[in-house]
This record gives C-alpha cells, structure tokens and sequence, in this order.
C-alpha cells in the first residue's frame, strides 16, 4: 500500500493552504503563492438537484446579484468551516485548479492554518474536507504562527514577540516564542465585521440600503481608525436602495463617518491586544516592549490603524511587509524549511 502511496506522490506538488473566511491563497512548493481568490462558491439548483456553478472570482461576482436557482455561499464563517460540503468541494477546485487536470492521480501533502480558537471538531472537519479532496497527509498550523512566521519574525527564539493578525472573520492576537504561542486569544471579529458596521451605520444614518459588496469597497478605498485631521477627509458617493421610499437612491458621507462606523470593530480588536498584554508573562511583555507589535491580515491595511494602536498601547506598533500574503507565506515556509516543522500539528 505504501508503494503505491509513495507513487502517486511522486511528482505530485505540496501545497500550503490558508483558507480564509474572505479569500483563499494557495502557495506550492518551490514556486510560491500561485492562486488567490475569494472563498466563495455558486451553486445551482436544477430539479431539485446542486451543483457547483462557479468558485472563486467568478462566483465572487454573483454575490448579491443572482436568480432564485443561484446561491452564492461562503462556506467559511467567523475563520471556520460552516458548510463542510462546499468548502470540500471549493478545496477540490482550487486544488485541481492548482495542479491541473493532468496530474489527478497525485496526491500532495497539504498544509493548512487554523485559527487558534478552533475546537477539535473544527480541526477534524478541516483535515476532512483536504482528505476527501485528495491529500495524501494534511497537517495543521495555527494562524498566528503562520503569520508570525511570514512576517520573519524570531518565533524559534527564546524572544517574546506579538503578531495581530486581522482576517476576514476573526482577528487573532498571539505572543509567541521557541516555536510556541505562550498566550493567544481570538477575537471574532474581522474584515466582515467592519463591513456589516458600515452596512448598519448608512442604513441607521441614511435609511439607506446599500449591499456587502459595496460596504467592502468602502472599506478598502475610505476605511480609516480615527477620524481625519480637517474633521471630514475625503467625500464617497453611495448608491443603493432607499427604505423610505422604496426607490435607489444616491448619497454622500465622508472619511469621518467611515471612522466612526469603523469604531466599534476596531474597538474589539484594540481590547483583544489589551487582553492579551495582560496575560503575557513579565519577560515576555518586556521583550514586547523592545520588539513591538505588528500587525498582518488584510485588516492591516485600514488606514491609520497602527498609529491607533500604538496610541492606545503606548507600544511601538509596525505593519508586515506583505499584510494580504503573510499567513499564506508563512504557512508555505513551515512546509518547506525544517526548522519551522515543530510548529506542524495533526489533526
């Protein structure tokens, strides 16, 4: 049995996956991050009967806009799978999409990161969902390690350093050192939060309707942590449906209402860092004091959100190189270089 198994990985490529509740980065060894696209898929019903329609960018683009027999879903919730099926069937397609239909027969050794507040259960149906799409070993790695580790920082030292990573789901606050998370907590909000906060806060304000799509955008181009210096800062136009009137409709905000929708959100993750600094050993924290904070995830990229962090900590607070790529490099790196392996686990 072992010989065939060893056959049909010869030649077969090991992959690091970081499955994110918004987007899925697949890196491959020796080539890098070759596949980035948002975690979601498009089934349709026909008779009765599902299938998948579309995955990734493709089905991205259906979301908010499809007909009764299209479901655009994201099978990730909150960083965890939240329908096993779908997220299987979306591992499956990125993997072939990956390696090909040619090499169907060759199974990789898949690695993939977890949040670090996953339960067992989580764990398993993760490891299942990459067992059924066809790796032939799947191992585990905890979010925050990964990020830590692509953001090069010392994590096989005996140093204190603290990584935040900002996700679409979850936000994971970790202090690690030698190889190890010696405090984490995870904080249940992300990168889709701050979306619905914008969503609540047009619609509470403006009796404005406007869709996820078009919060995120909001919060890509205009997301900011504190309100701008001249009180307004930059004008967005906003267009979606009216709930007075029934009718669409188009409306300006500026930059400071962006901050203060944004404020309750980032407020959660500002108390998640706090808690943790609280329960980080005294040589730890002393160590933090000299090392800093930094920040990866794509809730990184909110503008300003360092400076605000560094205000509410007192912490020297920096941003990794490649926010979006961290988790995804470092999860890439703890399957190819022997030095990371200890961080590996199995489900």
């Amino acid at each position: 049995m072992s010989f065939f198994a060893n056959l049909f990985k010869f030649g077969s490529q090991n992959m690091a996956i970081d499955l994110g509740t918004a987007n899925t980065l697949v890196y491959v060894q020796d080539q890098g991050i070759i596949l980035n696209e948002p975690s979601v898929v498009a089934i349709e019903t026909i008779n009765g009967i599902k299938r998948v329609k579309a995955v990734g960018d493709d089905a991205k683009m259906m979301m908010g806009k499809t007909p009764d027999t299209i479901e655009a879903i994201r099978p990730l919730r909150d960083g965890v799978i939240a329908d096993i099926e779908i997220a299987e069937e979306m591992i499956k397609h990125f993997i072939r999409k990956v390696h090909g239909k040619r090499n169907l027969f060759r199974y990789p050794e898949i690695v993939i990161c977890v949040p670090s507040g996953s339960t067992s259960v989580e764990k398993r149906a993760i490891r299942d969902a990459a067992s059924n799409a066809g790796a032939s070993e799947v191992h585990l790695i905890l979010e925050p390690m990964a990020a830590a580790i692509g953001a090069d920082m010392p994590v096989t030292e005996p140093v204190g350093s603290m990584v935040v990573d900002i996700g679409g789901g979850t936000t994971e606050v970790a202090v690690l050192s030698l190889r190890g998370l010696a405090y984490t907590t995870s904080v249940r909000t992300g990168g889709d939060k701050m979306d619905e906060a914008i969503v609540s806060y047009v619609r509470r304000h403006h009796n404005l309707l406007i869709g996820d799509a078009t919060a995120e955008r909001i919060k890509k181009d205009y997301g900011i942590a504190v309100t701008p210096e001249d009180g307004a800062g930059e004008t967005i136009t906003l267009k979606g449906r009216d709930l007075v009137n029934g009718v669409p409709k188009e409306i300006t905000i500026n930059q400071s209402h962006v901050a203060e929708a944004l404020s309750e959100p980032i407020g959660a993750i500002v108390e998640g860092v706090r808690i943790a600094l609280e329960n980080t050993a005294p040589e730890l924290a002393a160590d933090i004091v000299d090392q800093g904070i930094v920040l990866t995830g794509g809730g990184a990229l909110i503008a300003r959100l360092d400076e605000h962090l560094r205000e509410e900590t007192g912490l020297p607070v920096s941003i990794a190189e490649d926010p979006l790529t961290c988790v995804a490099i470092g999860t890439g790196r703890a399957m190819e270089d022997p030095i990371y392996r200890g961080v590996l686990m199995t489900a």
